[in-house]
């Protein structure tokens, strides 16, 4: 499930933003809180992705969303629809920092890991996933960033073509088009990487 761009509270959202960049560290808990639940379903459309097996939740992941974007001592978002691109993107860092660390630790790498809450894990088999699909996003987003980023925005935020269109400033059709594209490229890269 995916949100709305498209809401009578943008406005507000767009003014806590700009309240925000403007200092007013308290603008981001009441943004956070407005807009909490879209996040939570776009952490959740994400994760029904995945392989069964892992215990990762959107809360948890949410969370640590939050814990990030409030760090930022210099925040840069335009608008409501760019606030949400951004949250993809944190998501998609989240995800593939906490792979990282089941990775390591299959490897013996000790036992570090992102505190996101109790009980949430990646089955081995999804760290790798992510993994390679964060280090083919990072090949493509070399090649051709729009393209990485609609991606981007579909797998690690559930975001549909009309909501990464409002986010990019593009016909849906334009989106649709560029979509198919990065999934051909993706395919032909994640088997390339598979098949090794």
């Amino acid at each position: 499930m995916a949100y709305n761009c498209q809401v009578p509270e943008q406005q507000t959202v767009t003014l806590l933003l700009q309240q925000w960049r403007d200092g007013d560290r308290s603008a981001f808990d009441r943004l956070f809180s407005m807009v909490y639940k879209e996040l939570r379903r776009m952490a959740g459309a994400y994760l029904r992705q995945e392989p069964s097996g892992h215990t990762l939740q959107p809360t948890a992941l949410v969370h640590e969303a939050y814990l990030r974007m409030a760090g930022n001592q210099e925040p840069d978002f335009e608008d409501r629809a760019h606030f949400f691109g951004v949250s993809a993107r944190v998501m998609r860092q989240i995800l593939v920092d906490h792979a990282r660390s089941r990775s390591a630790e299959k490897r013996g790498g000790g036992n570090a890991s992102i505190p996101l809450e109790e009980g949430t894990t990646f089955a081995a088999g999804q760290a790798a996933t992510v993994l390679a699909l964060d280090e083919a996003l990072q090949a493509l987003e070399k090649q051709d960033p729009q393209k990485s980023q609609i991606l981007e925005m579909r797998f690690f935020a559930g975001m549909t073509a009309e909501d990464s269109a409002a986010v990019l400033g593009l016909s849906v059709h334009q989106v649709n088009r560029q979509m198919r594209l990065a999934r051909a490229w993706l395919r032909k890269e994640m088997a390339a990487v598979v098949g090794n």
